[in-house]
């Protein structure tokens, strides 16, 4: 098999029949070759999140989480459903030695963060709402990437080559034989490869989603990890379901904007569109209200760490924290007194999102993710798989909805999209970007449903990210591309942040995906940030 993938992709495409956008060129090729097999938009899109977790180590994989938006016709007004298949964190976790350990802040790497992997039981999800091609042939070509090797894009093979990367990954004996075979990182341009991935990727073809759950791959993985400390079990694993869901929506002009409910921050991008609409803002990210903007990204923010956490504890439901008296109170917040100027450190998460659309009106907005890059840092040998670091997003106060505890759902910052209007879907729409990912959806949909911009355009404009909250309460920074006007970056400072310039299509503010409907038919943009690019048929 041919396992050289074409360096540059266009980032746009329009078809008729269908489209998908994807952050890597193999997994958007993927998605194309399964629509051309006959597959619907859930075909596509599982055919590409199994090609990330090979292609794309870093951001995605078996041991990380999924959530999705699904559309499907044949109802009225076309059927929409959440997949939540985020994993718990281990029944014989033990909040007060972790506490001892780490003191009040959970770790961002290491045993203690790892949660049960939700990604393979969401492609078994995804396949059972209505996918048309058989479940075993979505891992052939990525078992024979995995062993045959892939291309180290520059972008990774440089950050790993870094020596904080270094120090945190080659110690890792799992992470050393395939990044560093050898003592050297694997040079930009030639393959790494992870032959034990490539067989739990067979098995898995061969036995479903039960090989992880309840099956020999779990067993192996399970015992790899409890070898570094973790306390997960293979009861953990086979407690795991994803599950089926209605979404949350609310309305942004004359569209619905679709998004998973909690313990997704999906709220988060319909508060934030309602108070756009609400405080009479331009919604152009780039123009003179930039600073209110900003102030509005803050304020959701500051309302997710307020009070998202697993859906059985959450004290105040979510259908409170999108009412109108709540999103008074945060439009008062918004035009209040914040806080003061403060630095930030530059944020560190990777994910990946992907879109797929089908002129039956099928569409998938699809996101995966290890959180933090390569997750826990532990990439277990016997299984080729890296474990995800989800219980990051636990707080060690205890006490709290969020609060690190036995069985829980942690807080979770993936938030796919779905929009639908008069006639229809009418967008598709997903980013990576840790906390940000709600900024970034609501700077993609409001160039392109109230702005006009195509899905490329809207995808590929400048952006700037509100960072995550200091522990001091203080204002964030605020990190801008290059390129993002000196109208806006005044209009922010002037609403009391700090600004840091970052380098043009930088990917530390996300890689955003978008496809719209028109007229002429599915139009599909993917963001320059990344290493993917859309198609369309």
């Amino acid at each position: 098999m041919d396992t050289s993938f074409p360096s540059v992709m266009d980032t746009s495409a329009t078809g008729t029949r269908w489209a998908i956008a994807t952050p890597h060129t193999a997994a958007t090729e993927a998605g194309a070759a399964a629509f051309e097999r006959g597959g619907s938009a859930i075909d596509a899109a599982i055919a590409a999140a199994v090609t990330l977790a090979v292609v794309y180590p870093h951001m995605c994989g078996i041991g990380g989480d999924l959530f999705a938006v699904v559309r499907r016709p044949g109802h009225e007004g076309g059927d929409l459903v959440s997949v939540n298949s985020s994993g718990r964190s281990a029944r014989g976790a033990d909040p007060a030695a972790v506490r001892e350990r780490h003191g009040a802040v959970m770790p961002l790497r290491g045993p203690d963060p790892i949660t049960v992997p939700g990604a393979v039981a969401g492609w078994d999800a995804l396949h059972r709402l209505g996918a048309r091609l058989p479940w075993a042939s979505f891992f052939e070509a990525p078992a024979a990437f995995a062993h045959e090797g892939v291309t180290m894009p520059a972008s990774l093979g440089e950050w790993l080559a870094e020596r904080d990367a270094r120090a945190l990954f080659e110690p890792d004996p799992g992470m050393a034989s395939v990044f560093y075979p050898g003592g050297a990182t694997v040079p930009v341009g030639s393959a790494f490869r992870n032959p034990a991935l490539g067989r739990t990727l067979e098995a898995l073809g061969a036995g479903g989603a039960e090989a992880l759950y309840r099956g020999a791959v779990g067993a192996a993985y399970v015992e790899g990890l409890r070898a570094t400390g973790s306390p997960l079990t293979t009861d953990d694993l086979a407690a795991h379901e994803a599950l089926i869901l209605s979404p949350l929506s609310a309305p942004f002009r004359d569209l619905h904007v679709a998004v998973a409910p909690p313990n997704s921050q999906g709220y988060s991008l319909l508060q934030i569109l309602s108070m756009i609409e609400r405080l009479g803002l331009d919604p152009d990210p780039l123009g003179a209200d930039a600073g209110m903007i900003a102030r509005v990204f803050l304020v959701g923010l500051r309302d997710v760490r307020r009070h998202l956490a697993d859906p059985d504890r959450m004290t105040t439901h979510v259908s409170t924290l999108l009412d109108d008296g709540h999103l008074a109170a945060l439009g008062d917040e918004v035009r209040g007194d914040l806080a003061s100027r403060v630095a930030s450190p530059k944020p560190d998460g990777d994910t990946i999102a992907l879109v797929t659309a089908d002129a039956d009106g099928h569409a998938v907005s699809l996101i995966q993710s290890l959180f933090h890059g390569f997750g826990s840092g532990i990439l277990e040998p016997t299984t080729g798989i890296v474990a995800h670091d989800r219980g990051a997003c636990f707080t060690l106060e205890p006490g709290l909805p969020n609060s690190f505890t036995p069985g829980a759902l942690p807080l979770h910052t993936l938030l796919p999209a779905v929009l639908t209007g008069p006639h229809g879907l009418a967008g598709v729409a997903g980013t990576m970007g840790g906390y940000q990912q709600a900024q970034i959806d609501a700077q993609t949909i409001a160039r392109t449903f109230a702005l006009s911009f195509t899905p490329a355009d809207a995808v590929g404009a400048p952006r700037w990210t509100v960072d995550d909250l200091p522990a001091d309460g203080s204002l964030p920074a605020v990190f801008a591309e290059a390129d993002v006007t000196a109208e806006a970056v005044t209009s922010i400072e002037a609403a009391g942040f700090d600004v840091h310039p970052v380098g043009v299509h930088d990917e530390t503010v996300g890689h955003a995906h978008m496809i719209r409907v028109t007229p002429a038919g599915l139009d599909a943009g993917s963001d320059p940030r990344a290493d993917g690019g859309a198609l369309a048929g």
